[in-house]
């Protein structure tokens, strides 16, 4: 059966999100996956999603949005690109991305930003063959809503 590369839409939210689940527990991190499908309706003007498809399957999804770099420009971030296990090696991540470059590029950005895990030897290479350069030089700085709370107070 053929896979396709479609717009996410609403409908899609609740299967996505067994999606991600199954990526946060890929990158062992299930207990940290706060968000719902609910939440992903409440802020849909806020991302882009674009799923894969065999059938009526959804096996693969990216979700990115448009940010702003001060060094750069006008960018897309991607947030997510997963793909299920059992359709690993049928292109489906190539499609996926390309299909998120394609719209970075449409959209006028400068640039295109993602994060690997250092230990992801696999998606390393998968973006290293792609022409990605990655850098261990910068470091994630999070707060989440407690820590938000906590330095505003």
């Amino acid at each position: 059966m053929a896979i396709t590369i479609r717009n996410g839409e609403e409908r899609d939210f609740t299967r996505v999100m067994t999606l991600v689940r199954e990526l946060a527990e890929f990158e062992k991190s299930g207990d940290m996956v706060k968000n719902s499908a609910e939440q992903m309706r409440d802020e849909a003007a806020y991302f882009r999603l674009l799923v894969a498809e065999e059938g009526s399957d959804i096996i693969g999804y990216a979700v990115y949005y448009i940010a702003y770099y001060t060094w750069i420009g006008k960018s897309l971030y991607l947030d997510d690109l997963y793909v299920r296990p059992e359709y690993r090696g049928r292109k489906v991540g190539s499609m996926l991305l390309r299909g998120v470059l394609k719209r970075a590029r449409d959209a006028g950005c400068k640039r295109v930003r993602w994060q690997v895990l250092d230990w992801n030897e696999r998606a390393i290479g998968f973006y290293r063959k792609r022409g990605a350069v990655i850098s261990g030089e910068w470091l994630n700085c999070d707060l989440d809503e407690k820590g938000l709370d906590k330095l505003l107070a």
